[in-house]
């Protein structure tokens, strides 16, 4: 497994930084400032980050972990150890689809010691998040369908974090059910 440095964490990985307090980089350090604003300080153990936008960061997929819901643009201070960074290209299947149908909220995790789940690379993962969000905000694609909604979206939704079918495969094999 790579390990990660000040000097190599920016290049192409993945990374679940943790929520702190904004006032943190009132006591601590500035050890780098990025052309976008964002402020970076680094530890033994990892490296604090207070930036304005998270997600797809140059070539990093870097989230935020945080209780309350946040707006990119508004800026938020994270933590991660230099552990939690991991390794990420456009041609490799590291990541799987979580979902949490009671709260109807999907993300992606990397893979790490995950057995027996379905993998996908960074960017397919995002697109089946974004349908999935989709499919939890909207009814109207059920209409044609004799299930009740909620069936017939968790049908779909658990299709489509388990194999390579897109979403209009999966909702055409269900209509002809």
């Amino acid at each position: 497994m790579k390990t990660y440095s000040r000097h190599t964490f920016f290049k192409h990985t993945y990374c679940e930084y943790q929520e702190l307090e904004l006032n943190f980089f009132t006591v601590c350090p500035i050890h780098y400032t990025s052309k976008t604003g964002s402020l970076y300080s680094y530890t033994k153990e990892g490296v604090y980050r207070y930036s304005n936008h998270w997600g797809r960061v140059a070539d990093c997929r870097w989230k935020l972990l945080t209780d309350k819901k946040y707006k990119n643009q508004v800026y938020h201070v994270g933590f991660a150890k230099w552990s939690d960074f991991y390794p990420i290209n456009e041609t490799e299947k590291l990541f799987y689809i979580q979902v949490d149908f009671n709260l109807k909220k999907a993300n992606f995790q990397y893979k790490n010691e995950a057995s027996s789940v379905f993998l996908f690379t960074a960017t397919a993962a995002q697109k089946r998040i974004r349908q999935i969000h989709q499919l939890f905000a909207s009814d109207t694609w059920a209409k044609y369908f004799e299930q009740p909604i909620d069936a017939l979206r968790n049908t779909v939704i658990l299709e489509l974090i388990s194999s390579n079918k897109t979403l209009q495969h999966i909702k055409m094999e269900l209509h002809q059910q």
